[in-house]
Parts: structure tokens; sequence; C-alpha cells
């Protein structure tokens, strides 16, 4: 039987290391990585879909920017960027969709 003080440092260790992935995806390149954002777009270069410097540029004047490309995230979009669709990205919160969003824009050139 292993000492209670054992359990509970192995307890504690497990808290922390939950506690750390769910803090890995605060930010926006950490978000866009766990949601599989960079499957399809990238900071820099086009890929399937734009690179978010593009987007950024294209939107970062906008009133309201940040709320158009949160929904556009959320629920999708076609021909913004050409003719292969943004498909809804339903594994993302709105939330999360605000945060991306607000990242996006901050990359603006």
């Amino acid at each position: 039987m292993m000492p209670v003080r054992t359990l509970r440092l192995g307890a504690l260790l497990a808290l922390a290391a939950l506690h750390a992935a769910a803090g890995a995806q605060t930010t926006g390149p950490d978000l866009a990585k766990a949601k599989n954002c960079m499957a399809c777009h990238s900071v820099e270069a086009k890929l399937v879909g734009p690179s978010y410097q593009s987007v950024a540029q294209r939107y970062g004047s906008e009133a309201g920017a940040a709320d158009k490309l949160a929904t556009s995230i959320r629920k999708g979009s076609v021909r913004k960027w050409g003719a292969i669709p943004m498909p809804a990205q339903n594994a993302v919160n709105d939330d999360e969709a605000q945060k991306l969003a607000q990242w996006i824009l901050s990359l603006k050139p």
C-alpha cells in the first residue's frame, strides 16, 4: 500500500498536468493548433485557406472585424477567398472563436 503522502503528491501532479493542458489553449497560436486550424492556414503563407496575415490585412481596419471573423470561424464561409469553402468549425465555441479572431487581427502587417 502506498503512503498517503505519495498519493497526495500524485494527485497534485495530476491536477497540475490538467491545469497546464487547459491553459495551453489560451493563446491564439496554441488555440489554433489545438483546434486544428493550422491544417488549412498558416500565419504567413497561403495553404488551403489564406494566411492569417492576409486575413488580418483584409479585415483589420473594418469595424466589427473580430465579430465577423468569429462568425466565419464558427459558421464557415463561402467564396470569400476563392472557390474552396471554409467549413463550420463546430469544435470551436464562441469564446474560442473570439480569441482566435482577435489573435488573427493582431497579425496585421
